[in-house]
């Protein structure tokens, strides 16, 4: 396959320029770059999915198959779109996982191989929309893979694992390779440059910098550049809201028997939990254990939240408040609020979105509004994208807008599930700083999700940990570590 002269376009903007590119199909690649290099805009060109502004591709394999997290939204909306439950009697949790296997062809003893490669066995009966960030990633991958497509593109494939699962997929992608399958791999952090790809690519700014054999030494040496680019001191916005004063000795969060139950099985149960101001704690454990859950039932996005015990902000859930007299001084950002912001606007109205919590703006907003808006941008360094189209931002720099929108309201309770998904090293990092910034700047109090070891910040003194448990009918109970904090 040659690529050959290629570039790709919106309006006057250059997102890709390849000017020549030959690639084997013995050959498994791997492709790195920053957000908003151009490898999503890779993927979608040998896939078919994005047209060329100009070049060519001579020798294109016939079936190509592109997983990314965007075709994970793709798949997530339309089953919004087949959600029956106004019409059952119960709530409609999508489409059964080994029903979707089985979309393109019977099940067959490849079906059964891949399930187990992918440890699959106890998400078969479950609803598409059930599973966790991870799980319908490792769904997807397995969908992909019962395709048998010619040339398989995997785009940030380790968003959302946790580190067993990380270490699970890095092997059997080497043994993907060592099996014959012909891959490219697309990631922007380097802990995820699976060891099995021989060749290597970097993409900056939409250009094809390097392309060739793969060092390690060399390519890390490379990475480091790509990354070291700085955009100076953090100096917060203002903000324009009147942040609740909240009592040091009253708890933010206050969960008593907290539970999770589907059907005759709980996700977790018999929670006794308090967040207190200042002590800012993280959230630890396995995909699908409950921590998104737990998160969803503070900020009311869950339904069980009226079944239980639960007090957030001084409103006692089930009681007669609003969901937006709860969310008011909270800042919330997470992969499934990545996943519902479907709306229409560009990049300055979705932060401005975070002074309402609303998806999308549905009210007069001003010169001030706005003012902050573009300041915030300029801190995650896309001031020169504010009126591109939300939609049209790439994954990655959606993430950062919707981080900026959560932080906007600087506010009393700042809940980040996975706030750096998508993201790459450089960003990962100069995000924790924004948010460490903030922190000690105000009496805002975080509550941080993330499997990655090296994510965390000095503030933490906290930590919640979901572990397995063999006790029946629960799949999943918390230990506090620590319940040591700082005051606010």
């Amino acid at each position: 396959m040659l690529l050959s002269d290629l570039t790709v376009k919106i309006g006057a903007q250059s997102l890709l320029s390849v000017k020549n590119w030959e690639i084997q199909p013995s050959e498994s690649w791997l492709v790195m770059g920053t957000n908003g290099s151009g490898k999503t805009t890779l993927g979608k060109v040998l896939a078919g999915e994005q047209s060329l502004a100009s070049g060519e591709i001579v020798g294109l394999p016939k079936k190509v198959k592109f997983l990314s997290l965007e075709s994970q939204q793709e798949l997530y909306e339309r089953e919004l779109y087949r959600d029956d439950t106004d019409f059952l009697d119960q709530i409609d949790n999508g489409t059964l996982v080994k029903d979707l296997l089985v979309e393109q062809r019977q099940w067959s003893d490849t079906h059964d191989r891949t399930v187990a490669s992918l440890h699959l066995e106890p998400l078969l009966n479950k609803g598409y929309r059930v599973l966790s960030s991870g799980e319908g990633r490792r769904v997807m991958l397995a969908m992909a893979l019962l395709e048998a497509p010619d040339l398989l593109i995997l785009d940030e494939p380790f968003e959302g694992l946790d580190l067993d699962s990380r270490k699970e997929l890095h092997t059997l992608i080497n043994n993907l390779i060592n099996d014959g399958h012909w891959l490219m791999l697309l990631v922007n952090q380097f802990e995820d440059a699976v060891l099995g790809f021989d060749k290597l690519a970097f993409l900056d700014k939409g250009r094809l910098l390097y392309q060739g054999p793969r060092s390690n030494e060399a390519s890390e040496s490379q990475w480091q550049h790509l990354a070291s680019l700085s955009r100076g001191p953090i100096e917060l916005p203002e903000t324009l809201t009147n942040n609740q004063a909240w009592p040091k000795d009253k708890p933010l969060i206050q969960l008593n028997n907290g539970f999770v139950q589907y059907d005759e099985t709980y996700q977790f149960k018999d929670l006794e939990w308090s967040l207190m101001p200042g002590q800012h704690s993280q959230i630890h454990g396995p995909n699908g254990c409950g921590k998104s859950t737990l998160l969803g039932l503070i900020t009311g996005d869950h339904p069980q939240c009226y079944r239980n015990d639960l007090a957030v902000l001084g409103f006692q859930r089930g009681q007669g408040e609003s969901i937006w007299q709860v969310k008011k001084n909270i800042g919330y950002v997470s992969g499934a609020l990545h996943r519902d912001y479907r709306v229409s606007g560009n990049a300055v109205t979705a932060i401005i979105s975070g002074l309402t919590d609303s998806i999308g703006v549905y009210q007069a907003t001003g010169e001030s509004e706005h003012k902050i808006a573009m300041q915030w941008l300029a801190l995650i360094g896309l001031a020169d994208k504010a009126n591109r189209p939300f939609k049209q931002l790439s994954m990655g720099e959606q993430r950062l807008v919707l981080i900026a929108r959560a932080l906007i309201k600087q506010p009393t309770l700042l809940i980040l599930d996975e706030p750096t998904q998508g993201l790459d090293d450089f960003n990962r990092h100069y995000v924790m700083q924004v948010v460490n910034a903030l922190i000690e700047s105000n009496d805002s109090t975080l509550l941080l999700v993330s499997h990655r070891q090296d994510e965390t910040l000095d503030c933490i003194a906290s930590r919640l940990v979901f572990s397995e448990s063999p006790q029946p009918n629960t799949l999943f109970e918390i230990n506090v570590l620590s319940s040591s904090y700082r005051e606010a």
